[in-house]
């Protein structure tokens, strides 16, 4: 397991992120022990929950010009990501998503956050 520190710039804490190669999402604390903030990390789109993706349709304007300007530059803005024991749940983002799984990328860099099933009930309203 390979372990590196994650310093955020203009931010006075540093993380620690250990990462494994069985799929799951790497582990994080601060150095101080104290709660871990939301980590930036590489997902598999496969993995990531979508429960409201039927709710509304995308602009596809919109998705065609992040489509464009992540082939040219990458994406920019991580997507939103609410880790529920081991699941992963995406309740914003639809725009880049949908963008990444045009493209045929495997991944998109997501700010992931853990919560409790409390949370998700909450998000789901």
């Amino acid at each position: 397991m390979a372990n590196f520190i994650l310093r955020v710039p203009n931010v006075s804490k540093s993380f620690s992120v250990s990462a494994s190669s069985n799929g799951s999402y790497p582990r994080s604390s601060t150095s101080a022990g104290g709660v871990a903030g939301p980590v930036i990390v590489e997902l598999p789109l496969d993995k990531i929950r979508r429960p409201l993706m039927r709710t509304r349709a995308n602009d596809p304007t919109k998705v065609k010009e992040l489509m464009d300007s992540i082939a040219e530059i990458g994406l920019q803005v991580p997507i939103d990501v609410l880790e529920v024991d081991g699941a992963y749940y995406g309740f914003s983002g639809c725009h880049r998503y949908e963008a990444h799984q045009k493209l045929g990328l495997p991944t998109i860099r997501c700010k992931v956050r853990r919560g409790t099933k409390e949370t998700l009930r909450h998000h789901l309203r």
